[in-house]
């Protein structure tokens, strides 16, 4: 019985872990290619538009 509780507890959770570590995975690369952009175009007049 405590086999059973086990799986559907991880099978419950495994969903959400998927979905943070893809939000985690998501930030890092944005923060990591806005980093290389910013170094890339380093002096543009762009850089200074707001979003």
């Amino acid at each position: 019985m405590a086999g059973a509780i086990a799986i559907v507890i991880v099978l419950a959770m495994f969903p959400v872990l998927i979905g943070m570590s893809g939000g985690i995975a998501s930030a890092i690369l944005g923060l990591v290619l806005q980093r290389d952009g910013e170094r890339r175009h380093e002096g543009s007049e762009l850089l200074n538009l707001d979003d």
